[in-house]
């Protein structure tokens, strides 16, 4: 999806993307006011000031890059030496400029938490807090700051270990995931492989047979090569009969499936999913289920698509009409991106819904766009009984 939200562990993929994660990333820089402070009613000189913007614009960048690109895959030897630079700053702006600037070895134990695996980093986060601790020693008015900055670094480096931890997790899930599905389509093809050779092997050779034996027949005996002609004629359409039903029976989709996979598809969009319960599907003639459930994969894969949506509600009601009772689906987003007209999409799930005697409508409403597609839940022999 092209919205602004992204998952858990995965890269931004786009500018807006990328401007929210270096917002969130940003946001606790708000801790850096004392130096700022420092600098602006210190008292320092000019060019001790000067130099001090300078030392402290470099350490913001040097930081945001390092955490920015964590989980990107480098090597553990140019974080620690990214982290070094860091110590490094930290140590030559606390000791030249004041005690005020103590706080940037926060920044370097939290960088060190985020940026390396959990075995580097329980050992370079306390050295980066017995390193804040060895220079607000030998900083003039150093021990007042001490107790209020070393427990945010202990803390705050080892939280960022954490939620590096649950970054990683996410991501093994979502190969996972991905891993399954592929294993069960391969697993499907090769049943379908499975079945349709079930299904032909027998008349092919049939018909084989059957064609052979025609070919001898008829020089002398023309009405008995009639009769094995008729014969593959029969087998073959027969043949056609059960493959049709074979792909029909794997391509026909179920709504408990589809709702299923409607949450897995919107949650892993970024998109927060509002699902109901499998709707009763109790006398609903199985054309009305599978258009259904046609309609919404096709929503769905709009909403993922094409919205930018954030959130998507589905609904499914069944109401009595003048044609009878008929069960509704309604799926509706807040997004913007779905547009006016009929795509190819909806064009055939339009098709569909009419094949199964059910009717669509969908257009932009509020803010968002909204999907309407009912299908008769009673067959013909049921509509005007007493249910």
């Amino acid at each position: 999806m092209s919205g602004v939200g992204f998952g858990m562990g995965q890269r931004p993929v786009n500018r807006r993307q990328r401007a929210v994660k270096a917002l969130w990333t940003g946001i606790w820089l708000v801790y850096l006011s004392a130096p700022v402070t420092d600098l602006l009613h210190g008292g320092h000189s000019a060019g001790v000031r000067v130099l001090g913007w300078i030392g402290l614009a470099a350490f913001v960048t040097w930081y945001m890059l390092l955490v920015f690109r964590t989980g990107r895959g480098e090597r553990n030897a140019v974080v620690l030496g990214s982290l070094g630079v860091l110590a490094a700053q930290s140590t030559l702006l606390a000791l030249t400029l004041g005690r005020e600037w103590l706080v940037l070895f926060v920044y370097v134990s939290i960088a060190s938490g985020a940026a390396l695996p959990l075995r580097m980093a329980r050992w370079t986060i306390p050295a980066a807090c017995a390193l804040l601790t060895a220079v607000a020693l030998a900083t003039q008015g150093g021990n007042s700051f001490l107790a209020g900055l070393l427990i945010p670094a202990l803390l705050g480096g080892f939280a960022m270990t954490g939620v590096r931890e649950l970054v990683r997790t996410t991501i093994a899930l979502r190969e996972a995931r991905a891993t399954v599905a592929q294993l069960a389509a391969n697993e499907e093809r090769l049943r379908l492989a499975r079945d349709l050779h079930d299904l032909l092997g027998h008349s092919l050779s049939l018909i084989t047979l059957k064609s052979e034996l025609a070919g001898r027949m008829l020089p002398d005996h023309p009405d008995k090569a009639a009769r094995q002609v008729t014969d593959i004629e029969r087998v073959s359409r027969q043949a056609l009969v059960d493959v049709r039903e074979a792909v029909t029976g794997y391509r026909r989709p179920r709504l408990s499936a589809e709702l299923a996979g409607a949450g897995v598809a919107l949650t892993a969009a970024g998109v927060t999913a509002d699902l109901p319960a499998e709707p009763d599907l109790t006398g609903v003639p199985e054309a009305s289920e599978t258009a259904l459930a046609w309609a919404l994969r096709e929503a769905v894969t709009n909403v993922v698509r094409h919205s930018g949506a954030r959130r998507c509600t589905v609904e499914f009601l069944h109401r009595q009409t003048l044609d009878g009772p008929v069960l509704e689906l309604a799926v509706e987003d807040d997004g913007s991106g779905a547009g006016d007209g009929y795509g190819n999409g909806l064009t055939g799930l339009h098709e569909r819904l009419t094949t199964a005697s059910g009717t669509l409508d969908a257009g932009p409403v509020g803010q968002g766009f909204r999907l309407v597609a009912r299908v008769p839940s009673a067959g013909p022999a049921d509509v005007g009984s007493p249910a």
